[in-house]
């Protein structure tokens, strides 16, 4: 069993583990229980309902939080021609094709995302297994590979707070929803999006409640359990 330093035992100490605190509680604790020296991110786990086995009860999407992520985000854009110049003029940090295949086949991967539209799909092809590891493939149910028309859309929505769900092998979903610098305000109001956009995504065939637990914990802090019923009841504003 692994050894906790005093710092996060004192962390604990704050926390009822068997509790599931209000959302707003919840994350007074967790900014109250972090201690790390860097301003440590504000982290949403859920256990779901799915059998993440089938391919119907899949949940995948985005969701803009409305403060942000408190991040700044390096953005790949894989493109030629016109669309390459929208993505320049859009402030992309990276855009071409043939020369970051390259780098990035030599182990460069100096961004956070990348998106890609349809017409050099096939150059990225030979890189799913690089990208697709690290979660950074361009994949349409994510909103990364787009016609040329939208990339400034999708770079101005990717530099305001848009995050990507997913539910992993063990049915658990894991979203980013702020810094701990955050207010209480500010955090509630990206967590009440994520909230909606996680209940909107919910598959047809999964019946009862989508969401059996929900945890908020920063990136060094103890896990603060969530009333599930009153987190599903916030509204985004």
């Amino acid at each position: 069993m692994p050894k906790h330093g005093k710092k996060y035992l004192q962390s604990v100490a704050q926390i009822d583990r068997l509790k599931a605190y209000p959302p707003r509680q919840a994350l007074e604790l967790v900014k109250n229980s972090a201690y790390a020296k860097f301003d440590e991110t504000v982290e949403l786990h859920m256990r779901v309902n799915v059998d993440p086995r089938r391919a119907d009860q899949q949940i995948r999407g985005v969701v803009t939080l409305p403060a942000g992520t408190g991040k700044p985000v390096r953005i790949m854009v894989f493109a030629e021609g016109e669309a390459a110049r929208l993505a320049e003029e859009a402030g992309a940090d990276y855009v071409g094709t043939d020369e970051y295949i390259k780098k990035i086949q030599e182990g460069w991967l100096e961004f956070d995302v990348a998106i890609a539209t349809p017409q050099v799909m096939g150059k990225i092809g030979r890189l799913g297994r690089i990208l697709g590891a690290r979660g950074l493939m361009p994949n349409p149910k994510a909103g990364t590979i787009v016609q040329p028309e939208d990339i400034p859309s999708v770079i101005q929505q990717l530099r305001q707070g848009r995050v990507e769900f997913r539910v992993d092998r063990t049915a658990n979903i894991h979203v980013p929803i702020g810094k701990v610098s955050f207010t209480v305000d500010q955090l509630t109001e990206n967590l009440a999006a994520v909230m909606e956009a996680v209940t909107r995504a919910k598959p047809a065939s999964v019946k009862g409640q989508l969401i059996r637990r929900m945890t908020l914990a920063s990136t060094m802090g103890p896990g603060v359990r969530v009333d599930v019923s009153e987190a599903q009841n916030l509204r985004a504003g």
